[in-house]
């Protein structure tokens, strides 16, 4: 008998000491999250952050892409695309022919 009890009462504090501790957990784990949360703003860490001036060559491979999507969005406009062309092989050759030029 004295063993069906004390086996009970071993039950019952193994049932009830997790469940306390859950509770202080999940309140330090809320707290943690909020201060996370708080410290790591993305929008004010891109903001905070200095920007690169581009390179000469990213400047122009820019104006490049540029002049090569009107040139596209024209040709498609009027209708003048070869057949199967899609942007990416018109831009490779637009580009390569834009770099002949200044290049």
């Amino acid at each position: 008998m004295l063993r069906l009890v004390c086996s009970a009462l071993v039950a019952g504090a193994l049932v009830l000491i997790p469940a306390m501790f859950a509770t202080e957990t999940s309140d330090q784990a809320r707290a943690e999250a909020t201060a996370q949360t708080e410290k790591a703003k993305p929008a004010e860490k891109r903001a905070a952050r200095k920007k690169r001036e581009l390179t000469p060559g990213q400047k122009a491979a820019r104006e490049r892409q540029k002049q090569c999507g009107r040139e596209w969005r024209e040709l498609r406009k009027a209708g003048k695309t070869e057949k199967g062309q899609t942007w990416p092989k018109f831009w490779s050759a637009c580009n390569t022919r834009l770099k002949g030029k200044t290049g």
